[in-house]
């Protein structure tokens, strides 16, 4: 099964968490006949959310690569979940497609998943378009719907194409602006309206067309087809479908849209590698596509997810993994529905296709047809929000739980693991608890080990405020040589960060000791004395000290000199530090007093506010030891609608009443361990 280019769209349906997508998509393979009867979501029989824990849930958490034949033309789209704890999945959807179909609830209007659709899909240059669902729904309302869109993104941009006859309960149609002659009363002058801004988009979408409009001459509706088509890919239109999918109402009018206005994937021209050539579009010559998604397979091992840009791709032959510079074998080509697959003839521009058990190709991959070193700009993710420590539920499976994060982490960007140096935890990062749980789930059906959650211990650093000297002699006699070293040293503040220098005059302590003094202050370094934590921004001077002919040793100056070190750093007024992050929290207006107050509460430093998408933005200081919870938090606080970013900036001396209770129970800690 193969198709041109020009009779391919490419594009991906998302928007806020229960709005309708994945019934939506059902939908539309139901209509092109790609199954035999609609899939349900409440019925778990949804081709889209497939997966045990995705019916468990009733609602999407991957994305995922779906197909129909609709008017000739080949439909390769992705459902995408709406949640934002499960971002990772909807961002590398969006890289695969060529334009975003936004679907909202009539009833709670433009929620931050959609917002976050639009900025993704805008920040990308790809065509948005608007589907308002569930207008049958008590208290569904288009109208209000409509204009908070148009009130965030322009009233000439978001333009309706079709508008709903009836409303609630009574919504029985939907009637086509540039198709239909006659409009019941009530919404005759809304359609008008639309009709005329929808023709000026046509005409300044071009000049010649603009000329024949102003001169007052009927477009023909090819050339308004052509017009619409290039003021949506240009971004100075975004049109606007109104429907309901329960009652199956305006979604053909959808679908025919989106063959007729959403761009052919060649339609772009060219694409830019990473280092800034450019790949001019063709369905011949050398072959390209990008890995987006991958995803392990308890059956049939790794299937990675391709978008091919350029060229044509074909079953059972060899490729090249630019990105990783080996080459590859292709086997089977697949055109995956969900859980379904048929194997393709060939692979065309804007085609999806997954191919299994490959060697190494991951996520962010660019493989060609031949050698290359030109490769596509890895996608961005965003940086982890909740962080937890975790130990294995059974004595020795520890690597078994290790290696199997390690691999999630390969098919999930949004996942981090780290072996925490300091803390020496096992640390697994997530989008929020709701992210976390599945992996805990999916550990414990699919690789059967169980491991326990804790909370992750905060990487405080130590520091001083003044100059302090130490002095410690090391003396021990045993049998045989005996033990001894002396050193003097002085310690004082350092901003720019870690110095040690030799300031012996004489040679009190010989050269070849001096090696083991600086060993020394790096191992008291590591745990310092107010609560165990590693000190820095800190410059260590050895300037004196005595040795023995004899029984000196590097032991014995390594031993002195952090016995010398934790003497000069108590005289030197230490203080703990704490991580500080950078919040960005982006929420509804109406939630602003909550979330500012929750912020100072956490001793947050607010910096400032604004406006970005039609939502409110909250960027603060906030220290790391307050937002282990904050995902729950939030979610709990906003219902939901809120989301937050969030990165480490900088140490900041802890407050003194929150120093004590840390130092208090680090020492309580030692004392039970003695």
């Amino acid at each position: 099964m193969s198709e041109s280019a020009d009779r391919i769209r490419n594009f991906v349906v998302a928007g806020h968490s229960s709005s309708g997508k994945t019934s939506l998509c059902d939908l539309m393979l139901f209509k092109a006949k790609a199954v035999e009867r609609c899939g349900s979501v409440d019925q778990k029989t949804s081709v889209s959310d497939y997966t045990p824990e995705e019916q468990e849930k009733l609602s999407s958490i991957y994305s995922t690569a779906l197909n129909c034949l609709w008017k000739e033309t080949r439909f390769h789209f992705m459902d995408t979940p709406g949640y934002g704890e499960f971002i990772g999945e909807t961002i590398g959807a969006i890289d695969a497609t060529d334009a975003v179909i936004i679907v909202l609830d009539a009833k709670e209007g433009l929620g931050i998943g959609a917002s976050r659709a639009w900025k993704m899909a805008k920040e990308r240059g790809i065509p948005r378009i608007f589907f308002i669902n569930r207008l049958d729904r008590e208290m569904a309302d288009f109208q209000k719907t409509l204009a908070q869109i148009q009130d965030v993104y322009g009233q000439t941009v978001c333009v309706p194409v079709t508008i709903p006859v009836g409303k609630e309960a009574s919504f029985g149609k939907i009637v086509n602006v540039l198709r239909d002659k006659d409009f019941p009363q009530d919404i005759a002058k809304d359609a008008a309206l639309a009709k005329e801004r929808l023709m000026d988009a046509v005409a300044e979408s071009d000049e010649a067309l603009m000329a024949r409009y102003l001169d007052g001459e009927n477009l023909g509706e090819e050339q308004v087809s052509v017009g619409l088509q290039k003021a949506i890919r240009a971004g100075s239109l975004a049109p606007v479908f109104a429907g309901s999918v329960s009652k199956d109402i305006g979604v053909e009018d959808l679908m025919n849209a989106i063959v007729n206005l959403v761009p052919d994937p060649l339609a772009a021209g060219s694409r830019k590698f990473e280092n800034g050539d450019e790949l001019k579009l063709s369905a011949d010559g050398q072959a390209y596509a990008y890995v987006f998604k991958t995803v392990s397979d308890h059956f049939i091992g790794n299937l990675a997810f391709f978008r091919v840009l350029s060229g044509t791709f074909k079953p059972d032959t060899e490729v090249y993994n630019a990105t990783k510079r080996e080459k590859e074998r292709f086997g089977t080509i697949l055109m995956m529905n969900g859980k379904n697959q048929s194997p393709m003839q060939s692979a065309a521009p804007g085609a999806i296709f997954a191919v299994a058990k490959l060697k190494s190709t991951g996520i962010g991959d660019t493989v060609s047809s031949a050698a290359t070193d030109k490769v596509f700009a890895k996608t961005k993710y965003p940086n982890p929000v909740m962080c937890y420590a975790v130990t294995a539920a059974k004595s020795g499976e520890e690597e078994k739980i290790s290696a199997a994060l390690t691999k999630i982490a390969e098919n999930d960007k949004t996942v981090k693991i780290e072996h925490h140096h300091e803390t020496h935890e096992l640390l697994l990062h997530g989008m929020g608890d709701q992210h976390i749980s599945q992996i805990v789930k999916k550990l414990k059906n699919i690789n059967k080990v169980e491991m326990v959650l804790s909370a992750q211990k905060i990487p405080y650093r130590e520091t001083i405020t003044s100059v302090g000297d130490g002095h410690h002699r090391h003396k021990k006699q045993t049998g045989g040589h005996g033990q001894f070293a002396e050193v003097y040293l002085k310690v004082s503040p350092n901003p720019a960060g870690y110095e040690f220098k030799n300031d012996i005059f004489g040679g009190s302590i010989p050269r070849n000791f001096v090696p083991a003094v600086e060993k020394g202050v790096a191992e008291a370094m590591a745990k310092g004395p107010l609560a165990g934590c590693v000190v820095q921004n800190i410059t260590v001077s050895v300037y004196d000290g005595k040795h023995h002919e004899v029984d000196s040793s590097e032991m014995s100056f390594k031993i002195a000199s952090r016995a010398a070190f934790k003497d000069a750093m108590s005289k030197a007024k230490p203080i703990l530090l704490e991580p500080i992050q950078k919040v960005k929290v982006i929420v509804p207006d109406e939630y602003m007093g909550d979330i500012t107050g929750d912020l100072n509460h956490k001793r947050g430093r607010i910096l400032g506010m604004s406006v970005e998408e039609g939502l409110q933005v909250v960027t603060a200081e906030v220290p790391l030891a307050e937002m282990s919870k904050y995902a729950s938090e939030l979610r709990s606080m906003t219902q939901g609608k809120g989301s937050f970013e969030m990165e480490f900036d900088r140490y900041e001396m802890v407050p003194s009443n929150v120093a004590r209770t840390i130092i208090e129970t680090y020492k309580a800690s030692q004392t039970e361990e003695e």
